[in-house]
């Protein structure tokens, strides 16, 4: 499987789920990204290339786990490649409004795309053929854990009428090592695999 982590942060931030995973007998993959806070188009194409190695070297579908802004990317990317994709686990992620943000977080996004803009031309805002993709019904699985005291997103906007939603304690930062996630990633990863060319 492939970890993508949130907004501002990176693969460090997903070390101890990565740990976890290991432990009770999987292979997870971390993404490559140093800091989430490039154009998505760019993470995606990195992503893209990741998946595809990660696909050849364990002979399967790979399952994606993304929290927040990595939940969306995992989203998109399983839109654009679902043959490679077994499942896509969104934790804490927009699904439904990915501009539904708390206000600092607003500010937050707000520097990183002037960083954007100045170093690659291109503007959050302006993210015409992700957010078309981001709103597509799912093409492979997709599972959205979400808690309703999340101090980052509106909880509302990771709720879709099209993807199922589970609801756990805690924070939006603390959903990557919260255990009852945990327990939870447990029992969708153990899911039967779907069968070849079966789409959601």
């Amino acid at each position: 499987m492939l970890l993508v982590p949130g907004f501002l942060s990176g693969d460090w931030s997903l070390r101890m789920m990565q740990s976890w995973l290991e432990r009770v007998g999987y292979r997870p993959y971390l993404s490559g990204i140093l800091f989430n806070v490039q154009h998505s188009e760019r993470l995606l194409a990195d992503l893209r290339h990741r998946l595809g190695r990660i696909e050849k070297e364990t002979g399967s579908r790979v399952s994606l786990v993304g929290h927040s802004r990595g939940g969306l990317l995992a989203k998109v990317l399983s839109q654009r490649r679902p043959q490679s994709v077994e499942q896509v686990i969104a934790l804490g992620s927009p699904l439904a409004d990915w501009t539904d943000l708390a206000m600092v977080t607003q500010r937050a996004v707000g520097v990183v795309r002037t960083a954007n803009e100045l170093a690659f031309g291109r503007r959050f805002n302006a993210e015409g053929r992700f957010a078309h993709d981001l709103g597509l019904p799912p093409a492979v699985p997709t599972t959205s854990i979400y808690t309703r005291s999340d101090d980052v997103v509106n909880f509302r906007s990771c709720l879709r009428p099209d993807i199922p939603s589970i609801s756990v304690w805690g924070s939006h930062n603390g959903l990557v090592i919260n255990p009852e996630v945990y327990r939870l990633l447990g029992r969708l990863l153990a899911r039967p695999r779907r069968a070849a060319g079966l789409r959601a």
